[in-house]
């Protein structure tokens, strides 16, 4: 089964075909990011603005390379063969898969609306795709092994964290979120705190890193919130908070290379202690036998090592999609539409922006 997903809850515009929920075939991505940059953050009106103008060349340059693919006389399309491109899509496209919420609702209308069309013009099922669930099934994406389950599913971005324990397919039960600020958004705003750029998560990274290079021997102690708290909640507006009143206390952070590295590091440090500590803890209490990973703040290099170590001392499996995977796209909405496939009429579906688990 191919599966044409489309995903625009945010500043990205994604399309991808993927083959049986696991063979990605094509994946496109536009992002309006170097635009946000200058406003220090996703301004709403900017992004949907642009995935107007870029949705329908995104979808197309991805079915163009599933074509290339999957044809054995290696057929070459371009962009000005409009109906040949149509043509293909009915004939070989099963089904259509979009993003319909979480996320903002500009953002949301354009992709809902361009795949209710899509579905209505080619005569193809429409399957409305959890964006959260989405970020879960990256990690099925041209892997040697997959989850196994049951397991635990944690979802980091920059509007969401959130603990997921998952028995089989389709199967969700919310078992912690975050109470406040997200981890990405906490990482987005401690970046703006120290005079870094946008998105802050790769940021904070990058200047983390300079401190191991360096060797500065500049010591920063900040709070892992809600570490011991018994339950699997996350709250990171108190690091924040922190991480505020330190630089006020010392203005002299935003202007020092070897301070603003020592920050960066203890920062994220600090959000990946919870967030490894509280998944592990929640694979143990489920006797899960797969740890999934997804979410753009899943492209972090010390979550990744430090999740698989944690992992390994529990005899527990982790699965990270690529870091390609990890930010929005439309492999994600594509696999996921295999596994929780729910045809809906196209008229019916509606973009919800508080989409979330229920």
């Amino acid at each position: 089964m191919k599966i044409l997903g489309i995903e625009t809850t945010c500043d990205e515009t994604g399309a991808a075909v993927v083959k049986d929920g696991r063979k990605l075939l094509s994946n496109v991505v536009s992002s309006s990011v170097d635009l946000q940059k200058k406003y220090g953050g996703v301004v709403p009106e900017v992004a949907a603005r642009e995935q107007i103008k870029v949705i329908i060349p995104v979808i197309e340059e991805a079915l163009i390379k599933a074509s290339q693919i999957l044809n054995s006389k290696h057929e070459i399309l371009n962009k000005s063969q409009k109906s040949k491109i149509q043509n293909w899509a009915k004939k070989n496209i099963d089904a259509i898969a979009i993003s319909h919420g979480p996320g903002l609702i500009g953002s949301l209308l354009i992709g809902v609306e361009t795949a209710k069309s899509l579905a209505l013009a080619w005569e193809k099922p429409l399957i409305g795709v959890n964006h959260l669930v989405g970020h879960i099934y990256a990690n099925w994406i041209s892997l040697d092994n997959k989850p196994k389950f049951p397991l635990i599913a944690l979802i980091v971005s920059g509007g969401h964290t959130d603990l997921i324990l998952m028995r089989k397919h389709g199967d969700f039960k919310l078992i912690g979120t975050t109470l406040d600020d997200s981890a990405g958004e906490a990482f987005d705003k401690v970046a703006r705190l120290l005079g870094l750029g946008y998105p802050g998560g790769p940021e904070i990274e990058r200047v983390a890193r300079q401190l191991t290079v360096d060797g500065s021997q500049l010591t920063v102690k900040l709070p892992r919130p809600m570490i011991g708290s018994g339950d699997f909640n996350f709250s990171f507006s108190g690091l924040k908070t922190a991480v505020v009143n330190l630089v006020h206390s010392d203005e002299a952070i935003v202007h020092s290379k070897e301070k603003k590295s020592a920050v960066a590091d203890e920062f994220q440090k600090a959000v990946v202690d919870v967030l490894v500590k509280k998944t592990v803890e929640a694979a143990q209490k489920f006797s899960c036998n797969s740890i999934v990973v997804g979410g753009g703040v899943a492209a972090n290099t010390l979550l990744r090592s430090q999740m698989a170590d944690a992992a390994t001392r529990i005899d527990k499996k982790v699965f990270f999609p690529s870091k390609t995977l990890s930010v929005d796209n439309g492999t994600m909405i594509a696999a996921a539409a295999f596994y929780v496939y729910k045809k809906i009429n196209p008229l019916k579906l509606q973009a919800d922006p508080e989409l979330h688990f229920t």
